[in-house]
């Protein structure tokens, strides 16, 4: 989480620009009564991360209902990223890095504890899709012309 709290967008890698836009755009979807799946799933198409699209909307979705407390997530057009952003991003390379068991940890702090084993799956799912995408936060990726 760290590593990724109130950093410059632009000095982050792309897989860590697509989860900030994904993350931002899922709710201002929301915000406008808007699907975010559908809404979000021409990008995630693009990003070749259409795999991971359901777990994603379902891991939001899981944290909007079930939060501790309120989240809070940044304009699209801001430039810094978000407490929150940052700690669901470190979720996901904490799943790589460290497996589920600590991972576990920090959601049992996030959420209720009937939450936290159905997004241990659909953020296992997301890191897994942004590994074969090629877009896993800190690893070297080739993107898009267009960035989000």
């Amino acid at each position: 989480m760290y590593q990724f709290i109130d950093r410059d967008l632009d000095s982050l890698d792309p897989g860590c620009r697509f989860l900030v836009w994904s993350m931002r755009a899922w709710v201002t979807s929301m915000g406008q009564r808007n699907c975010p799946a559908h809404a979000l799933a021409p990008a995630f198409a693009k990003w070749r991360m259409i795999g991971g699209l359901q777990a994603f909307h379902r891991s939001m979705l899981l944290f909007n209902r079930d939060a501790l407390e309120t989240f809070g997530f940044s304009p699209l057009a801001c430039n810094r990223v978000s407490e929150h952003e940052a700690l669901i991003m470190g979720l996901i390379v904490s799943m790589r890095q460290h497996g589920p068991h600590s991972a576990r940890a920090t959601l049992e702090m996030m959420v209720q504890e009937e939450a936290v084993g159905d997004l241990l799956g659909t953020l296992s799912t997301v890191s897994a899709t942004l590994m074969v995408a090629g877009l896993f936060p800190g690893d070297a990726a080739a993107t898009p012309e267009t960035r989000h």
